[in-house]
């Protein structure tokens, strides 16, 4: 990947070409893909259901255990070593699949909230979110807070109760819960018959068939076998109290619930919900099959002028993640773009629109967890990957045509600060290079003391255990050992107006002043009363909990 001057560029009259072809192929292409990200709390089940998601696109041909045992295989989407050692995810990954003549792009995303920010931003990069919810826990904090975000960005939700082969809460109780906390409506496209040992399948509401589901070999696809209401089999196959009271609740539903309307889905004020157990692939396909019927396909952003339409003529796409070492033979560092409009093609000519610079863009490729290859061209809802020689940060847009930048994605509050010291002064380059990689991949945010004689960068964190995969990681892939050392602060604050409103007030107590990696002044507090204190004594000092986005600079080096 190298900088281009503008005599490189191509002409406008060869972009242009064929425009008529080129709109219907494009349209074709953005009419074909369903792009979503995975929301949850923690052990909900959601790497679980990606696997088997991924199984029946036909993606792998065995689904993995997150807990793997034997020869049980490790599952697709936690490639770290960490990940596979903890059984949880701590990463986003991206896995892409065709499914029905569909190209599904599925954003797997950290459930622990120690990576919410990781979550946050890949969140920017979905059109649609599946909500999972844990049947014996309902709603937990975690997932609240996700849906919050989503929210916030207008992303339709479809929600998957999962573990229904388990103990869990009433059906309707779950459904009442969504309505009553999120102020969220739902709508049950299936509904189950039986749960914990007892559970015997779903009743599907609009057919009112029953599809029925057996264990199926650990791994492998259940087989389903799909009845009417009236078979007399059924009674065979399916206790009559069982049978009759998902009728009857459904009859319910019918009465006193709301309508199913797609374009409140669309809009985020309705949300399906299906019933089934990811573990045992109960409910997996049903759900996928009417998820690719209803989901919203790539759907416009908003850039710096206004929304962009996917359909126009030309490339845009931004930065919405940043991964160090995803091949360790190979050391690499991938950036992980959203492509928003118009098709990008191999080797193609792009502006960076922070940088100015125009550079172009070879070996792009396909990411599959892991796994990559290098692919010729991409449609809006498509997420590549290209490698980032360190050119790249978080939020970055690339295009071609006409100038756009698109809102930039938000650093949140930290909550945990420490001293990042490297006590072996020979390994300083490898330290110096892992701290400026992970910082450039969001891992942790990093901060400096503006004593331009203390080099030891800060560390803050969301959580403790972001803490840890920075220092094995550090330790696993740049060969360096580390060691923190807590600052005592628990809030942080970003400076609106920047240095110049802190020169105005001048001395303040009770806080530390450091610098984020964008030479952005930043407050660290020790508690919320220090902070309230210091809004009281100043009261026209402009302090928030979120970055503001960067845009026109170039971050700090270690």
């Amino acid at each position: 990947m190298k900088s281009l001057t503008s005599e490189h560029l191509p002409s406008k009259a060869s972009l242009s070409i064929n425009g008529g072809e080129f709109q219907k192929e494009l349209k074709e292409a953005v009419n074909r893909r369903r792009n979503f990200a995975i929301i949850s709390h923690p052990d909900a089940g959601k790497t679980t259901l990606t696997e088997k998601l991924l199984l029946y696109g036909g993606a792998i041909q065995q689904a993995g255990a997150v807990k793997a045992r034997g020869e049980q295989r490790k599952v697709t989407s936690d490639w770290m070593e960490l990940e596979k050692q903890r059984g949880i995810s701590i990463t986003s990954t991206v896995l892409q699949f065709d499914y029905n003549d569909i190209t599904i792009n599925l954003l797997d995303t950290p459930g622990h909230q120690d990576f919410s920010e990781d979550t946050y931003r890949t969140l920017a990069a979905a059109d649609n979110a599946v909500m999972l919810e844990d049947a014996a826990k309902g709603l937990e904090p975690q997932t609240r807070k996700l849906f919050e975000v989503c929210r916030l960005r207008n992303i339709p939700i479809f929600t998957f109760i999962n573990k229904m082969d388990r103990p869990g809460l009433e059906p309707l109780t779950l459904l009442d819960e969504i309505e009553s906390e999120l102020k969220l409506a739902t709508f049950a496209l299936n509904w189950p018959i039986g749960s914990g040992d007892l559970f015997r399948g779903v009743v599907e509401r609009q057919t009112r068939d029953v599809v029925l589901f057996s264990r199926a070999e650990r791994g492998k696809q259940s087989i389903e076998r799909r009845l009417k209401l009236e078979d007399p089999e059924l009674s065979n196959l399916v206790e009559k109290d069982l049978l009759d009271k998902a009728i009857e609740e459904l009859d319910l539903l019918e009465e006193a619930g709301a309508p199913m309307d797609i374009e409140l889905i669309r809009a985020g004020e309705l949300t399906p919900v299906f019933f089934g157990s990811a573990m045992t692939n109960f409910g997996v396909k049903p759900f996928l099959d009417s998820f690719l019927d209803i989901a919203q396909g790539p759907v416009s952003r908003m850039a710096h002028d206004g929304p962009v339409d996917p359909l126009r003529d030309t490339f845009t796409g931004f930065v919405f993640k940043l991964q160090a070492n995803m091949d360790p033979r190979h050391r690499d560092r991938v950036a992980f773009v959203r492509v928003c409009s118009g098709r990008f093609e191999k080797d193609m000519i792009v502006s960076h629109a922070r940088t100015g610079k125009n550079i172009r863009l070879s070996r792009p490729q396909k990411i599959f967890a892991k796994d990559r290859e290098v692919v010729e061209d991409a449609y809006p809802g498509d997420v590549i990957g290209l490698n980032n020689p360190g050119m790249f940060s978080i939020g970055d847009t690339l295009y071609t045509g006409q100038y756009t930048e698109y809102e930039g994605i938000p650093c949140f509050s930290p909550e945990i600060f420490c001293w990042l010291r490297n006590p072996n002064p020979s390994a300083f380059k490898n330290f110096k290079k892992g701290v400026n990689e992970l910082r450039e991949e969001g891992a942790v945010q990093i901060l400096y003391d503006i004593d331009q004689s203390k080099r030891d960068p800060i560390l803050a964190a969301v959580g403790q255990l972001q803490l840890e995969v920075v220092q094995h990681r550090l330790e696993n892939e740049y060969s360096v050992e580390t060691r923190v050392e807590a600052m005592g602060f628990q809030v942080a604050r970003w400076v609106g107006g920047g240095w110049n409103s802190l020169d105005e007030i001048g001395r303040i107590f009770n806080c530390k002043t450091v610098q984020d990696s964008w030479q952005r002044p930043v407050l660290l507090f020790k508690n919320k009363w220090n902070l309230n204190q210091l809004e009281q004594d100043h009261p026209d000092l402009e302090l928030s909990s979120v970055a503001p986005v960067v845009s026109g600079v170039n971050p700090i080096t270690l």
